[in-house]
């Protein structure tokens, strides 16, 4: 194990590379992915044995948070595609039909403010949704494992860089 490391979710991290794989897995093994996709808590979250088999993987290159990586495999689990050509922040700025963001400035104001994994989880559900569920899984997870001011900022200026029609 390789304690005082932490896990880093970038685009060719070993970390990224087993949550990938660990996620086309969920294909072959779809009672896996509904028992994840059932879970009304992170709690929930980490009742479920495939958590703990990416849990087992990820330990192999640093400290896991757990409530992290509850959050992470959460939401993974209801990603339908893995959509890698713009941030998570920049999928939820993009225009729908009707010219504003997929995403509203007011909807994305409230989700910057929230503080709390759990509040997170919620809120992310909903915006997955409004999504299509289609989106960067390698964003998704680096922005919820490490959700922080230091996030928070990254997303407010990937989004509004994106969503000019929502300033």
């Amino acid at each position: 194990m390789n304690e005082g490391k932490y896990l880093r979710f970038s685009k060719d991290s070993p970390e990224s590379k087993a949550l990938l794989e660990w996620w086309r897995g969920l294909e072959n093994n779809r009672g896996d992915r509904a028992a994840l996709r059932r879970c009304r808590s992170l709690t929930e979250v980490v009742f479920v044995p495939s958590y703990h088999r990416l849990r087992q993987e990820l330990l192999h290159f640093g400290n896991v948070d757990s409530e992290g990586l509850a959050i992470t495999v959460a939401l993974a689990a209801q990603v339908k595609a893995d959509n890698s050509e713009h941030t998570l922040a920049q999928q939820m700025a993009l225009p729908k039909a009707g010219g504003s963001a997929k995403v509203s400035g007011l909807r994305f104001r409230r989700l910057l403010k929230i503080q709390r994994r759990e509040d997170m989880y919620h809120a992310m559900i909903r915006i997955m949704a409004l999504l299509g569920s289609s989106l960067n899984l390698i964003s998704l997870a680096e922005s919820v494992y490490w959700w922080n001011d230091l996030t928070r900022k990254k997303w407010a200026f990937e989004y509004y860089t994106n969503a000019p029609s929502e300033k």
